[in-house]
């Protein structure tokens, strides 16, 4: 596997050796020696996985306490993947980082705490796995407003439609009002 630093040092893009012939593909999609040796923590404690539509958006969620780090891949179709450093003592504080990750291209994304994430399916369907370093605390969810002007996050356009957001991802606040980390 190949581990990419991204503008955000701590969020890795990681592109996996794929090896394939006339009867499909074999990868690796997590190895915890390879992981450990590029600074991704092994302690994975739940795998998450989402079918969407195209033109849905999820996000920006993340979890104030038992925050999760995400390590985030597609099985399916094509997403715009968002990570924003909600960490207010980081350099890259408020900055977003966004990948097109797909089954096509393979790619994963470590997304560490510290980090709202949210994603735009802009194929017809797609289907996200992701493992999470803790468990889902509902109680400790917050969602920060997917356009919030401050962040700036540059989501594509699909045929000029705005995208399909769930109640909660609609009731998202800004990020200069929401609960972040020191």
């Amino acid at each position: 596997m190949e581990f990419i630093p991204t503008s955000i040092p701590e969020v890795i893009l990681i592109q996996p050796k794929v090896f394939g012939d006339e009867r499909g593909f074999f990868m690796e999609t997590y190895q915890s020696r390879q992981f450990s040796e590029a600074g991704i923590p092994s302690d994975f404690v739940q795998d998450n996985h989402s079918g969407s539509a195209k033109g849905i958006l999820r996000g920006l969620h993340y979890q104030i306490r038992q925050t999760q780090g995400k390590l985030v891949r597609v099985v399916a179709g094509e997403i715009f993947d968002v990570a924003v450093d909600i960490r207010r003592s980081s350099p890259t504080f408020g900055r977003c980082e966004c990948v097109l990750l797909s089954a096509q291209n393979k790619f994963q994304l470590w997304i560490p705490p510290g980090f709202a994430h949210g994603f735009y399916v802009v194929s017809d369907w797609a289907e996200v796995v992701y493992k999470a370093t803790d468990y889902y605390a509902p109680e400790w969810e917050r969602s920060i407003l997917w356009n919030d002007p401050e962040i700036g996050i540059p989501w594509p356009e699909l045929n000029g439609q705005e995208p399909v957001l769930s109640a909660k991802d609609r009731s998202g606040i800004p990020l200069r009002e929401a609960e972040i980390f020191p």
